[in-house]
């Protein structure tokens, strides 16, 4: 799970924010990557105890880094927060199921921080008129 906070981390930082510009599917994947720290959350909470605000922290870097409009802010904030409900639901303790839960949720989000990274450096298209 380190490597999805690391990965996830390395993306954010990559590049200087820009969410007013972010394309819908780039968008769509931080709503994703939202949605998986909020399941590792609650999972780990489930396993570490509710004090554990591990996951919680790179989404608030996350939100922090994309300073994005209010609106999308909001959808990053209730992806987070509706995925660690679901998960709280799902494995309210831990358990065999709950780990493999966590390492399910690690492999998505080491996907999607893959996609981002490609995403944030793949060559910005300059127009013609700023040449």
């Amino acid at each position: 799970m380190r490597a999805l906070v690391l990965a996830s981390v390395a993306v954010l930082l990559a590049g200087p924010a820009a969410a007013a510009a972010r394309d819908a599917a780039h968008r769509q994947v931080l709503v994703e990557l939202s949605a998986v720290l909020g399941e590792s959350h609650a999972i780990r909470q489930a396993c570490e105890g509710r004090e554990d605000q591990f996951w919680r922290a790179p989404m608030l870097r996350l939100l922090e880094v994309e300073a994005a409009p209010l609106d999308f802010t909001n959808d990053l904030k209730g992806a987070f927060n509706d995925a660690y409900s679901s998960a709280l639901d799902a494995y309210p303790a831990c358990s065999p199921r709950s780990r493999q839960a966590e390492a399910e949720a690690a492999a998505r989000g080491r996907a999607l921080a893959r996609r981002l990274s490609q995403s944030v450096a793949a060559p910005v298209p300059v127009s013609r008129e700023a040449r």
